[in-house]
């Protein structure tokens, strides 16, 4: 009796690539279609408004500021969540969370908010303003993309086996010595994931710039309201020039990201 002969799997992977294919193509089409709607001509003049140019330069010092922001924490956050388990650890790895699933405009809001409560308000009062000013920006910009920070520093210490630090508290070194001078060194590629990551995500914020800072001209426009503002004047030329660069900086992201950061965490 001879065995059956294998059924073919062409059938089965034709059904994945057509449905997946679905998506990528609309990515794709997204793409194309905002190369092809726009020349290289618009794309001067966008670039040529003093408008736009100080908003890409904001938007490079307040993403910039708010990614050192959102590493300073995370690398120790991270460490913590994954490496020791203390009352109330469970609360806090649920409130990291928060910011990423907010609606972008219910965290401008309550920043608002923060600093019109008593101790907000003073601090606006007595050492400098932060809402509608540059400050408030990169807070706002902060207040998520740490999120996202945090989150990746704790897989890259999931991932660094913990025997290393074992071995070198056996050697002689403090929980500290082994934490600066062997998980930190192995934990490099992670902290240059989370660094671009958070500085992708601040520099794509929207909702809570919008709401806590305002799109006023020349002092608090970033990229991303700036699209907003071309937008609202009928400006399609310049919003689409911003969005174009915009979207050649998280290529590059992506790219930095992938080659140099984490696989199979599911973040990138």
């Amino acid at each position: 009796m001879t065995a059956p002969r294998p059924k073919s799997d062409v059938p089965f992977y034709l059904c994945l690539s057509l449905l997946g294919g679905l998506y990528v193509g609309l990515v794709a089409a997204l793409l194309v279609a905002d190369v092809a709607y726009t020349s290289t001509v618009d794309l001067g003049h966008v670039f040529a408004s003093p408008q736009i140019r100080a908003a890409i330069w904001l938007s490079l010092i307040s993403c910039s500021a708010a990614a050192i922001l959102s590493v300073w924490v995370a690398v120790p956050l991270g460490y913590l969540l994954s490496r020791t388990r203390f009352p109330g650890r469970g609360f806090i790895d649920l409130l990291v969370d928060v910011p990423i699933l907010l609606p972008p405009l219910v965290v401008g809001l309550s920043l608002l908010i923060l600093f019109q409560m008593p101790p907000g308000a003073w601090f606006q009062r007595n050492v400098f303003a932060v809402a509608y000013a540059v400050p408030g920006v990169v807070l706002a910009q902060f207040a998520v993309s740490a999120a996202f920070a945090v989150r990746t520093m704790r897989v890259t210490f999931d991932q660094i086996d913990p025997r290393t630090e074992d071995i070198a508290r056996t050697l002689g070194c403090s929980r500290a010595q082994a934490f600066w001078l062997v998980t930190l060194p192995e934990a490099r590629r992670g902290i240059l994931t989370a660094f671009t990551l958070a500085w992708a995500r601040a520099l794509g914020e929207f909702g809570p710039i919008l709401v806590f800072c305002g799109a006023t001209r020349m002092r608090t426009e970033v990229l991303s309201t700036s699209v907003f503002l071309e937008l609202s004047i009928g400006n399609l030329e310049a919003a689409l020039g911003v969005s174009l660069l915009m979207i050649g900086v998280a290529v590059f992201v992506l790219v930095i990201t992938r080659a140099f950061g984490l696989r199979g965490t599911g973040l990138i």
